[in-house]
C-alpha cells in the first residue's frame, strides 16, 4: 500500500521534487519534467521520454549522459498533457530534431502525438516512437496494438546511445524502431496496487494464484493461474518470449529482469537463476543482463521479463557507457554543468482580438464550462465505478479534475475580454493539462478543435456549431486512431456529430439542434454495454467489460445533455 504522501493529488509532483533534490548532479528540474543537469553538445539529436508518475525509476531515472536528454512527467498512470510535452521537447532541442519516446497507451498517444504536430508546425522535426514490447496486450499479427511495459528501458538505452554517439536524427530513430521490433516481455503479479490515498488496490489477486499477462497500470492479468516454484514461474515467463524469436536472430540477447514495486530483490535473483538457464538452454547468449526495479507500478507485487534480440548495430548501443540516476554502465567522462536551466515563464496572458459579439459569446461559453464542470463532479464515483470494470477506475477522477481546471481558465479568459473561440481553446488546454491521461488528452483536442474552428469574430449559431465539433472529431480520430465499434468516447462522439449537423441543415436552432444531438450521443454510449472493446487498456479484458458501458462514451453524452439543460434555460439565446 502507498502510505507515504501529504496530499495524494501531489503525490507525483512532491516525488519528483525529491527525486531533483537527490539527483541535481544528474538532472535538473522544469516545470512538469526533469532535463540533463550537465551540458549537452549542439546539434546532438535529443530523446525526450516520458508518461505517468508511479513507474519510478521510469522515466526520470533514465535522463542523462548516454541515455535521455528530457522526461515529461504525468500524475500517476496518467499521461502528462500536450502543453508539458511540447515544453519539455522545446528545452531538450539542441537543434538535430528529437525522438519522442514514451509507451503505447492511448492518453500517451494523444498527448505525445498532438505535441508532435504542434512542434513540427515551428519547425522541429520530431519522430514518435511508441514503445510495443508487451505480447500478453495483442498478438503478434497486431503487434501495433501491443502496449509498453519494461522494453521501454532496452529501446530507450539503445536510442540514446545512439543519439550520443552523434548519429543524425535518421539514423537514431532508425536504430530505435529496429530496437523496438526486435523486444518482447512478459509480466505476472502477486498483488495489485493501491493508488495515494484509495482505500484499497485496484485489483485483487486471489490468495494462492498468481495473476498472468498484467500491465503496469493496475490493468489486471489476462489470466490467473494457480501459485507455482520459481522453476515454475521461469518457464511461464520465457517461453513465450522465445516464440517471438525474429527470424535469422543471432542469439545473443539483452536480458531485463523487472520488479514490480514490492518483489524483494532476493526473490528475482532466485528467479533469476531459472530465467538464465532457461535462455542459455535454449541457445542464447545473455548480454549484460539487468536485474532489479526498472519499470514499477508503485507498490504492486510481480515481475516481468524483457528480451531485445540484438544484432551487430544494436549490441554495442546497449552496452554504451551511461550515467543516470538509475543505470549506470562504462565510464562516462566529468560533464559540466549546464548553464542554469530557465523553464518557460508563464507571463501576462494576451488574448487575441475578439468581436463585441463573440466576447459576449465567450461569457455564455464560460458559464456552460462552469455548468459542464459541476455535473461531472457529481458524477465523478459513477463515472469510475464504470472505467474500473475494465479500466484503472481514474475516469470520473480525471473528468471532475479537468473540467473543474477548464471552468476556472474559461472564468478568467472571458473576464479578460476573450471571444468565444479563446474560451474554448483555453479551457481544452486547462483540461488536458490538469487531467492528463486519455481523457484529458481527448477533451483537450474536442474543445480546442471546437474553439479554433469557431474562432473570435461571430456569434455561435447552429450551422457553426456543427462545422466546429466536424473539426473537433476529425481531429480526436486523426490522434487517437478510434473508430465507431472500438468502445470509446468515439461511440457516442460521431452520433452526436452526425446528428448535430442534420439538425443545422434542416434549419434547426442551436437549443433544439444541441438537444437532438445529445439524446442521439446518450443512445449511443448506452449501447457501448454490447461492444468488445478494440483500444486501450479495456481490450486485453474484453470479456469484463461487455455488458457494461463505455466510461468515455457516458461522460460525453453527459456533458452533451448538460449543455443542452444549459441552452434550453438561456430560453433559445443562441439562434
Amino acid at each position: 500500500m502507498t502510505t507515504i504522501f501529504d496530499e495524494p493529488e501531489r503525490f507525483a509532483a512532491r516525488a519528483l521534487d525529491g527525486f531533483c533534490d537527490i539527483y541535481a548532479r544528474i538532472v535538473a528540474p522544469v516545470r512538469g519534467g526533469v532535463l540533463r543537469a550537465t551540458q549537452t553538445p549542439q546539434d546532438k539529436v535529443a530523446l525526450v521520454i516520458g508518461g505517468g508518475s508511479g513507474h519510478y525509476p521510469a522515466f526520470a531515472g533514465y535522463v542523462g549522459v548516454g541515455f535521455a536528454d528530457a522526461a515529461v512527467a504525468g500524475d500517476v498512470f496518467a499521461s502528462p498533457s500536450t502543453e508539458s510535452v511540447a515544453r519539455i521537447c522545446r528545452q531538450a532541442h539542441m537543434g538535430a530534431g528529437i525522438v519522442l519516446g514514451f509507451g503505447n497507451y492511448a492518453g500517451d498517444v494523444l498527448n505525445f502525438g498532438a505535441a508532435a504536430t504542434r512542434l513540427r508546425a515551428e519547425g522541429i522535426d520530431v519522430r514518435v516512437l511508441a514503445v510495443t514490447d508487451d505480447i500478453a496486450s495483442a498478438d503478434r499479427s497486431e503487434r501495433e496494438k501491443r502496449r509498453g511495459v519494461a522494453g521501454d528501458v532496452p529501446v530507450f538505452k539503445i536510442a540514446g546511445a545512439a543519439a550520443e554517439a552523434g548519429m543524425d536524427l535518421d539514423t537514431v530513430e532508425a536504430l530505435a524502431r529496429r530496437a523496438n521490433d526486435r523486444t518482447v516481455s512478459f509480466g505476472i503479479a502477486f498483488s495489485g496496487c493501491t493508488l495515494p490515498g484509495a482505500d484499497g488496490p485496484l485489483f485483487t489477486v486471489a490468495p494462492g494464484t498468481v495473476a498472468v499477462g498484467l500491465g503496469i497500470h493496475g490493468e489486471p492479468g489476462i489470466r490467473d493461474e494457480p501459485a507455482m516454484s520459481a522453476q515454475a514461474l521461469a518457464a511461464l515467463l520465457v517461453e513465450p518470449l522465445l516464440a517471438e524469436r525474429p527470424e535469422g536472430a543471432n542469439g545473443r540477447v539483452a536480458a531485463l529482469l523487472n520488479g514490480l514495486g514490492s518483489t524483494k530483490y532476493e526473490e528475482l535473483f532466485v528467479l533469476w537463476t531459472h530465467v538464465a538457464a532457461r535462455l542459455r538452454d535454449a541457445g542464447l547468449d545473455i548480454v549484460e543482463p539487468e536485474v532489479g526495479e526498472y519499470v514499477t507500478s508503485l507498490d504492486m507485487a510481480g515481475c516481468s521479463l524483457t528480451l531485445t534480440y540484438l544484432d551487430s548495430e544494436l549490441e554495442p548501443l546497449w552496452l554504451a557507457a551511461a550515467d543516470t540516476a538509475a543505470f549506470r554502465r562504462g565510464t562516462v567522462a566529468p560533464r559540466a554543468p549546464a548553464d542554469r536551466v530557465q523553464d518557460e515563464a508563464a507571463g501576462p496572458v494576451v488574448y487575441p482580438q475578439a468581436s463585441a459579439a463573440s466576447q459576449a459569446e465567450g461569457a455564455c461559453v464560460a458559464a456552460i464550462i462552469e455548468a459542464v464542470s459541476a455535473a461531472l463532479a457529481k458524477a465523478e464515483d459513477e463515472l469510475g465505478r464504470i472505467d474500473a470494470v475494465a479500466g484503472d477506475g481514474d475516469h470520473g477522477q480525471g473528468m471532475a479534475r479537468g473540467s473543474a481546471s477548464a471552468a476556472q481558465a474559461a472564468r478568467a479568459a472571458a473576464a479578460a475580454g476573450a471571444g468565444a473561440g479563446t474560451v474554448v481553446a483555453v479551457a481544452g488546454d486547462a483540461w488536458a493539462d490538469t487531467a492528463g491521461g486519455t481523457s484529458g488528452a481527448i477533451w483537450g483536442l474536442i474543445l480546442r478543435g471546437f474553439g479554433t474552428a469557431i474562432g473570435d469574430a461571430a456569434r455561435i449559431d447552429a450551422p457553426a456549431a456543427a462545422a466546429a465539433m466536424q473539426a473537433a472529431l476529425s481531429d480526436v480520430t486523426q490522434l487517437g486512431r478510434a473508430r465507431v465499434g472500438d468502445k470509446t468516447l468515439v461511440d457516442a462522439l460521431v452520433p452526436f456529430v452526425d446528428t448535430l449537423a442534420a439538425e443545422a441543415e434542416a434549419g434547426q436552432a442551436l437549443p433544439k439542434a444541441w438537444r437532438t444531438a445529445a439524446m442521439r450521443a446518450t443512445e449511443a454510449a448506452d449501447k457501448t454495454r454490447d461492444l468488445s472493446p478494440r483500444l486501450g487498456r479495456a481490450r486485453p479484458l474484453a470479456a469484463r467489460s461487455i455488458g457494461h458501458p463505455d466510461a468515455g462514451a457516458i461522460s460525453l453524452a453527459l456533458v452533451a445533455r448538460t449543455v443542452a439543460d444549459f441552452l434550453d434555460a438561456r430560453g433559445g439565446a443562441h439562434a
